[in-house]
């Protein structure tokens, strides 16, 4: 039997961002099972090759537009809401039997109830991915906040199956909410080389390959930059900082300038956002050292990305890292980070290739493409009475 599978929640194929779109297209990209349908929901700015009915092909899966109103905030609420009524309406019109629902982020949660209903009432399963822990992103105001962690709370009740990217989301939400039916499949990254031969973003800044620090992120207070810079600018490194970051018109920008003074550190460089891959991944591969100071999330796909392209990572010392890097890279606290530049100045190239080594190796075990869908496609081919249990999965 045709195992249909109605993904929910992404901006939609083909992907045009970071993070679920990404996923959602490697998933569709490395499909190895025929005997499964995938239903992707997009966007209907992000859907230009839809037909009359809205409908489209993508690497073979079914996409489908949602034209959503343009209602402020809410409006990723209402998203959700029209994909899975058009998703049931789909599932009423072909007679589909035993349909998943997965469903991309907690945004939903609030009113999920209903809905888990009616997904239950055509024989279907109600599938989550609760990404990170957004309640705990300081970019919110507290009220989102509080919707955030309520939404978290219904998901985790209404779901018959949680996929968390990370050991340690899995065991936050056990601890949080008791017993719960869910399974660990990490993120996954590319195995790839940049072709470049050098950057024109490090050569309009005039920063020498193999010479600088390197960080690469959303621009948000919980990916820690403050503590990041502050540590940089107190060591005695010759080498530069080059920061990779949406900073332009941020007013996170403007107080951390306040705060640190770093404008007055000819060593530190925002060199904003790098769109294009190939020289992101050169960017990467000629830093000295990645530094990783992310606090909130499951298995962050820069952090993967650093792994296979950067010889040596910094990374902030919390679970969710240390569940996704092991022993593959170094960690800082944030009270010695300073006194770890040094270290990092004195390591000798047997020891920085024998850290990328261990990276690599691990990213070839366990974060390739292949790994991680296979791991997607043998749950969803699963019966409901096997999906049920609890597994750490890898």
């Amino acid at each position: 039997m045709k195992k249909h599978v109605f993904i929910i929640g992404s901006r939609g194929l083909p992907a045009k961002y970071g993070g679920f779109e990404t996923f959602v297209e490697e998933l569709v990209k490395h499909q190895q099972n025929p005997n499964i349908q995938y239903h992707v929901a997009c966007q209907s700015e992000n859907s230009d090759l839809a037909g009359s009915d809205g409908h489209f092909d993508y690497l073979g899966a079914d996409c489908f537009a949602i034209n959503v109103p343009n209602i402020g905030a809410a409006r990723v609420i209402a998203y959700d809401i029209l994909a899975i009524n058009a998703s049931l309406k789909m599932v009423k019109e072909q007679q589909i039997e035993q349909p998943i629902f997965y469903i991309l982020g907690n945004t939903i949660g609030g009113v999920i109830g209903r809905y888990a209903r009616k997904i239950h009432k055509v024989g279907g399963q109600l599938f989550v991915n609760p990404d990170g822990l957004e309640w705990r992103r300081t970019k919110w105001a507290a009220p989102v906040r509080r919707y955030l962690k309520l939404a978290e709370r219904k998901m985790v009740r209404y779901a018959d199956l949680i996929i968390s990217d990370n050991v340690g989301i899995k065991d936050y939400l056990t601890a949080e909410y008791g017993k719960i039916s869910s399974k660990v499949i990490a993120y996954g990254t590319e195995q790839v080389i940049s072709d470049l031969t050098n950057s024109p973003t490090l050569d309009k800044f005039a920063v020498k390959s193999d010479n600088y620090y390197l960080i690469v992120g959303r621009f948000v207070p919980e990916n820690n930059y403050e503590t990041l810079i502050r540590a940089f600018m107190m060591s005695e490194s010759t080498r530069e900082l080059v920061i990779v970051t949406n900073y332009e018109g941020n007013a996170f920008y403007d107080e951390l300038r306040e705060k640190t003074q770093f404008d007055k550190d000819n060593r530190v460089k925002f060199v904003g956002t790098v769109y294009d891959q190939n020289e992101l991944r050169y960017i990467r591969e000629h830093a000295f050292t990645y530094l990783h100071g992310h606090e909130v999330g499951g298995t962050n796909p820069g952090l993967l990305e650093a792994m296979w392209s950067t010889p040596v990572n910094l990374v902030l010392n919390v679970n969710f890292n240390q569940q996704t890097a092991a022993d593959s890279v170094l960690y800082f606290d944030k009270e010695n980070l300073t006194e770890q530049f040094t270290e990092l100045e004195n390591l000798t190239n047997d020891q920085r290739q024998n850290l990328h080594r261990k990276a690599q190796e691990m990213i070839k075990e366990k974060y390739t493409w292949q790994h991680i869908c296979a791991q997607y496609e043998e749950i969803f081919c699963s019966s409901s009475q096997s999906v049920a249990g609890d597994d750490d999965g890898s």
